[in-house]
């Protein structure tokens, strides 16, 4: 499987997805810088988490314009899997491949912790190595991961499946203490229409190893691998 992660100035987890990735597939992914103009032939690209040009104006809305960000908007839209974590997320919004924004927590504070997310559904290429209605632990650490859609959107998003994971407590249930940033509907992440395109705001490279604590991560990349192998 051919990745290519896309490194901006302010990325922070593009060497973490890049392990995360070769551990599952045994290659390296290309590390394509922000200024470039062409994304190399792959099976999947990567938005990775950090602060991209510091944050400045909305998170991921300066790479949301970088000229790299043309390339991966049109392979997206003929279909090449993407994957955005956290900025990544935050990026695909701005681009206008996937609905809503991301506000500020609603607290107001950076958040860092582990969250406990419910998998919704386990029939797509980022989720098949879990089991719908599972539930894992995954990292979060962000300042603006709170989600909003509008009624409309949010319902569509509801009706049609787009939902991927959804902050929960350590029994499925939803709750105001298991959301650590206010998203509507406890939306941690959500799909495309075609379900190649995932915005997630957890870190699942950040659990992906033993050795890190945990493995729960790890599925994740292990789903696309057996997905697009």
């Amino acid at each position: 499987m051919k990745a290519s992660v896309i490194v901006f100035p302010g990325s922070n987890c593009d060497r973490d997805v890049a392990v995360s990735l070769e551990a599952v597939t045994g290659c390296r992914p290309a590390m394509v810088w922000h200024g470039e103009t062409h994304v190399p032939e792959s099976d999947l690209i990567v938005l990775p988490g950090g602060f991209s040009y510091g944050d400045y104006l909305r998170s991921g809305a300066m790479a949301a314009h970088s000229p790299i960000m043309r390339g991966v908007v049109a392979k997206a839209e003929a279909g090449t899997p993407v994957l955005g974590i956290c900025n990544g997320f935050q990026m695909l919004t701005e681009t206008g491949l996937l609905p809503g924004v991301m506000m500020r927590n609603a607290s107001l504070k950076f958040v860092c912790k582990d969250v406990t997310l419910r998998v919704e559904r386990d029939d797509t290429m980022f989720a098949n190595r879990y089991r719908s209605g599972e539930i894992v632990t995954i990292p979060v650490a962000h300042h603006d991961g709170n989600y909003y859609a509008d009624d409309e959107t949010l319902a569509r998003l509801e009706d049609e499946g787009h939902v991927a994971f959804r902050y929960c407590d350590r029994d499925g249930a939803a709750s105001d203490a298991a959301n650590p940033n206010g998203s509507r509907n406890d939306i941690a992440g959500i799909y495309n229409e075609d379900r190649t395109i995932l915005g997630l705001m957890p870190h699942p490279e950040r659990l992906a190893d033993v050795a890190l604590g945990g493995t729960d991560g790890r599925g994740l990349f292990e789903s696309l691998v057996e997905a697009l192998h």
